[in-house]
């Protein structure tokens, strides 16, 4: 173990170790598969309203993405209004009546999302939950709420800097005990309220995320809509596979696909490496704009089963060659996935690219799915592979031979 690994480590024990001892939480049955749905912040931001809201269930339905498994409907910053005189938390003019907006939602055979914090303020400056935790997990249960984001940003100033500000093991208890409030807050409403972690991948959070109720957590800082971030991104899940599982997930935040620049291979090998890593499936686009070829992409139900995976494992790196990545998944009912990905900036990989099955386990010829075109591919042992530059091969074998 390296030091600095070490150093985290004693400080999650220090941080554990003075919680009270009824500190640790029930697993949720909820997100015993990765999430999925779509969340608002990624293309419209501060521009979420009802409206937009109403329209976007409509079209998770109208696409055909509910039928894919997209179930959530996220409501991201800027929905919050004031406390009232008791501390109640109330939506701004933007959402006039939460309750009525998750009651259409629900109508839709789908689930609605909120977002808060542990601090006082929200990122873009909204009222958050510090010192109201059981009142807001109240008020959100009355709404009829699905799904909690909870982001830290403002309580690192206002509670970690100001109360511990050269400590950073009382910083760690202090965040902890933070996000295991509101896990108890949400657990004592009685509804199924799912609870995604949302702290950047800060002190380690996959270590003891799970034990306060939380089912999914930021593993990075946010993503963006060009390949470099998602290459960052999706490069330093590797090693955190051992976390991740039925009811709590490693999340790499919410999908780009359908987003910025990104061309049809990036899209599309996003949308996979996701799938690959267990990840939870949170569209982020323009959904009453959404282009067939990006619907097209969000609703392959062969990639979505490979994220839904009833055995919940993540998958891991298993080597590269050059600018070529491969990695693999195990499934349920010892079926394999293999994603063979051109991360390179050129056209084609820089040199001929073998694939080497013995480096992932596997032995003679393997008869299998590619999951984009839908057609059985034959891999061999050092079979010559070129894919453009970003673009992917998504292969399943349903009967590998090990």
């Amino acid at each position: 173990m390296h030091s600095s690994s070490r150093f985290r480590f004693s400080l999650l024990l220090i941080a554990l170790a003075a919680l009270p001892a009824t500190a640790a939480l029930a697993q949720s049955s909820a997100a015993q598969t990765p999430p999925m749905g779509w969340n608002s912040w990624n293309y419209f931001a501060g521009k979420v309203d009802d409206k937009g809201i109403r329209a976007a269930a409509d079209q998770i339905v109208a696409t055909g993405m509910k039928d894919a498994g997209y179930i959530y409907v996220n409501i991201d910053d800027t929905w919050e209004g004031e406390r009232d005189a008791n501390g109640v938390i109330h939506t701004n003019a933007k959402f006039p009546d939460m309750k009525a907006l998750a009651d259409y939602v629900h109508s839709k055979g789908l689930k609605i999302g909120i977002y808060s914090g542990p601090g006082t303020k929200t990122c873009a400056g909204f009222p958050a939950s510090l010192g109201h935790e059981e009142q807001d997990a109240k008020t959100y249960a009355e709404w009829g709420i699905d799904y909690l984001k909870y982001d830290l940003c403002s309580f690192r100033g206002d509670v970690m800097q100001k109360q511990a500000p050269d400590d950073k093991a009382a910083q760690m208890k202090l965040m902890i005990a933070a996000y295991e409030k509101m896990g108890k807050a949400l657990k004592a409403t009685g509804r199924p309220i799912v609870f995604s972690l949302c702290q950047y991948g800060w002190d380690s959070v996959w270590e003891w995320a799970p034990e306060l109720g939380g089912n999914l957590w930021r593993t990075t800082g946010d993503i963006q809509a060009r390949w470099q971030s998602i290459y960052d991104i999706a490069s330093e899940q590797s090693g955190l596979e051992k976390y991740a599982g039925p009811g709590h997930w490693n999340d790499p935040d919410m999908l780009e696909v359908g987003n910025g620049k990104l061309s049809l291979a990036e899209n599309r090998t996003h949308f996979s490496w996701w799938a690959m890593l267990a990840a939870p499936l949170l569209a982020g686009n323009d959904l009453p704009n959404i282009k067939p070829e990006i619907a097209a992409i969000l609703t392959n139900k062969d990639v979505i089963a490979i994220d839904q995976d009833a055995l919940g494992k993540q998958g891991k790196h298993a080597y590269s060659d050059g600018e070529v990545e491969v990695w693999t998944r195990e499934l349920h009912g010892g079926a394999m996935a293999i994603a063979v990905i051109n991360v390179g900036s050129d056209r084609y990989s820089t040199h001929p690219f073998h694939l080497d099955l013995e480096k992932i386990g596997l032995h003679g010829q393997q008869t299998g799915k590619d999951l984009w075109t839908g057609k059985t591919v034959t891999l061999s042992n050092h079979d010559s592979i070129e894919l453009p530059s970003h673009d992917i091969l998504l292969v399943r074998l349903d009967h590998p031979k090990s």
